[in-house]
């Protein structure tokens, strides 16, 4: 900006100057300035009241993108960031299902999930998974923070994920936009947005509506969803944010099939009455306070409220959901309901101070979270086929609740040693309990475990060196750790037990990494070791009072990731008007059990030690070639991910339910298409999986059914935005 204005000012008073000159003077040459739009960036040494320096980190552009945002492709639109693995169980775009680093990627519930830095995940300590869908559309940005900046934020091993809300134009009182498309499979979306500012306020509100017929038979899925923002300056100083946002949608879900039904047709159903349905609220209150030029305050306070419903005939692939030849109808269907009620607020603060002739930074604050979880389970639902929550006379045989308070304090100082080295140590503590009470009708409550306390003391410190103006190398290392949730203590039926000194999973990140760029190249290497203790599982155990083998869920061991991560970019210029950049984005990864670590097979009890750890390629690997003409782009984009392992015992040949077996590796080809007509006209196409590849990325052992879950297929998508 500031070599803008500089070639600016010379122009202008080069205009003034040869304005007095005789015509025989020299006539200066056109000046043409090249800009690129950025996809990938990184945060900031210091942003807000945040510090992310040695840090990795990843802030992904989406208004420069050509991915495929009306179905949340992720292997599109996270391409750029190595090691993301996507679990593909829908093509509906409802929810993201990624994780990083070998964790497991079950609607991200591996990282502190947050939308304009305001938690969504549903319940931190009782389920974590984030089940608010917001439409790609209304997203500016992507951040992601890998686990060594957790004492900044939350103790989650897969770190930050913050989708950061596209801001309304405030050089205008009303802003209209309107995108909608059309796809494959009946899929029509729209999504319709107004903002600006009026005086003091700015303002966003949208409003968003998804449905297709699904690339699967009995695979439908319609999704709707709200967002308003209401941003008021008292000042120059200090703010007000309120925000509300809304999704609900319902899904059918296909089911899952066996390996033999897979070969046999891939887009065929097991199942046409099973359904899915979350509707999530997130209001939330925000005050940023510029306190002075070298102190920054803000405070927060949300909730997460709303419903995760399902009613599904919750059998194995292999069974068929048939009429029962008694009663002449379906079996009646199991109903589920989990009723989300989680609070938060935090206070944060960041002071600017001068020390060895630099400026260096002290982050403190403190969290405070109050969630209520009931889990209502196991109803005897109709045995029709349409979205029916009713239950019979009975209720729910589980009808739990989880109470969980949580207070976290943290403080983070980066100290700037040099005008290169910066070292920033840091320090969270966690201390909180949640409580379990209700029924179980085939369990006593006094056998559950009914209190978890949460006290961890976190450590971890990071540290950059400023090598160039371009060039940083970063290091981290910093504590994790994740709760007892309430899945890992209900015991599915009278043949399972729940060891009460159930230990939550502990451990740490460490990284390293080199970044930086030239004139055309640009890149991240860096390498990483993920240390997962206490993983739950499950052992045999004979229980004499029953003369019988039980399945005893407790801690089973230890695993340990250590990796490669690697992004690099080349751009450069064919012409004047026409630029191409090709990046590759590749990860490795080492998942292996360690030292003790059992696991139960057919009443067994097994070491797993030096296997590897289920849903772990290792390899994953996504590279494109993008070429920009003007205002067309055009990004074709490769992505390869190694096979895995659906099981600790890396089970290779598949059970008869399709549950257990290997994970083959797949290929993927897409292509997409962005023609920015004006600054008010965007046309884009989508492409994806051009071969038709038939694949799946996971077998799941639990929601939605064990078994295979195809991914799509060849799908196509044409978009048109327009901005007023």
């Amino acid at each position: 900006m500031k070599n803008l204005l500089f070639i600016s000012t010379i122009c202008l008073y080069s205009s003034a100057l040869f304005a007095q000159i005789p015509e025989d003077s020299i006539q200066l040459r056109e000046v043409s300035i090249r800009t690129q739009r950025l996809t990938i960036d990184r945060l900031p040494p210091v942003q807000g009241t945040y510090i992310w320096a040695g840090k990795k980190s990843e802030v992904i552009s989406l208004d420069n993108t050509d991915a495929n945002i009306a179905e949340k492709t992720a292997r599109q639109i996270f391409s750029k960031i190595p090691g993301v693995f996507v679990y593909d169980m829908d093509g509906s775009g409802n929810q993201v299902n990624i994780s990083t680093r070998g964790l497991d990627p079950h609607r991200g519930w591996e990282f502190n999930v947050r939308t304009d830095g305001i938690i969504t995940n549903s319940d931190m300590y009782g389920y974590p998974a984030s089940h608010l869908s917001i439409p790609m559309e209304a997203i500016g940005r992507i951040e992601l923070v890998r686990g060594t900046g957790a004492l900044q934020y939350g103790a989650q091993f897969g770190g930050m994920l913050n989708y950061v809300l596209r801001q309304p134009d405030t050089t205008r009182q009303i802003g209209l936009e309107s995108i909608n498309s059309v796809g494959s499979y009946g899929l029509l979306s729209t999504y319709n947005a107004v903002g600006g500012r009026i005086g003091r306020l700015d303002y966003q509100a949208y409003y968003s509506k998804r449905v297709s017929s699904g690339y699967r038979d009995n695979a439908e899925s319609d999704f709707d969803g709200q967002g308003l923002m209401l941003r008021y300056h008292l000042n120059d100083r200090l703010s007000l944010r309120a925000e509300f946002l809304r999704s609900q949608y319902i899904y059918r879900l296909p089911g899952a099939l066996t390996d033999a039904q897979f070969e046999a047709n891939p887009r065929q159903s097991t199942r046409s009455r099973n359904f899915y349905s979350p509707e999530i609220y997130v209001p939330s209150f925000t005050l940023d306070w510029h306190i002075d030029n070298r102190t920054s305050l803000r405070w927060t306070a949300s909730a997460v409220l709303g419903y995760r419903n399902s009613v599904m005939w919750d059998r194995p692939a292999n069974v068929k959901d048939t009429i029962n030849a008694a009663s002449l109808t379906y079996n009646a269907r199991q109903v589920d309901i989990d009723n989300f009620n989680s609070y938060t607020t935090e206070l944060r603060i960041l002071r600017h101070y001068d020390l060895l002739g630099n400026t260096s930074n002290l982050a403190a604050g403190v969290q405070y979270m109050h969630n209520d979880l009931n889990r209502r389970q196991l109803g005897v639902g109709t045995t029709g086929s349409d979205y029916d929550l009713s239950v019979d006379a009975n209720g729910f045989r589980r009808d739990l609740w989880l109470r969980s308070r949580n207070v976290a304090f943290f403080l983070e100082n980066k100290f700037q040693l040099t005008r290169s080295l910066s070292l920033s140590p840091g320090f969270r503590y966690e201390s909180g309990h949640s409580k379990l009470s209700g029924k179980t009708t085939y369990y006593d409550p006094q056998e559950l475990l009914n209190t978890i306390e949460h006290n961890f003391p976190l450590l971890g410190v990071n540290t950059e060196y400023q090598i160039s103006e371009n060039q940083t190398f970063y290091a981290g290392w910093s504590q994790a750790y994740r709760p007892v949730i309430l899945k890992d203590i209900i015991p599915a039926n009278i043949y399972e037990q729940v060891d009460k000194d159930l230990e939550d999973a502990f451990g740490y990140n460490l990284e390293l990494g080199w970044r930086g760029s030239t004139r055309n190249f640009k890149w991240d290497l860096s390498a990483f070791a993920l240390q997962y203790n206490n993983r739950l599982g499950n052992l045999a155990e004979y229980d004499e009072s029953r003369d019988t083998f039980v399945l005893y869920r407790t801690n089973i061991g230890d695993a340990r990731t250590l990796g490669l991560e690697l992004f690099a970019e080349y751009g450069f210029y064919l012409s004047d008007e026409v630029r191409v950049n090709i990046f590759s984005s590749t990860s490795w990864f080492n998942a292996d059990y360690l030292g003790d670590s059992l696991r139960v097979s057919s009443r067994e009890n097994r070491g797993i030690k030096g296997n590897r750890v289920e849903s772990v390629p290792e390899w994953i690997s996504r590279n494109g070639l993008n070429v920009r003409y003007k205002e067309l782009s055009v990004s074709l984009l490769y992505s390869y991910t190694a096979e895995s392992y659906a099981d600790p015992f890396n089970t290779k040949e598949p059970s008869a339910n399709g549950a257990v077996g290997l994970v083959p590796a797949y290929s993927l080809l897409d292509l997409n298409a962005t023609w920015r007509i004006s600054p008010q006209l965007t046309l884009r196409l989508s492409a994806s999986n051009l071969l038709d590849e038939q694949y799946f990325t996971k077998r799941p052992t639990f929601y939605p059914g064990p078994g295979i879950w195809p991914s799509d297929g060849r799908s196509f998508v044409a978009t048109v935005a327009i901005r007023l």
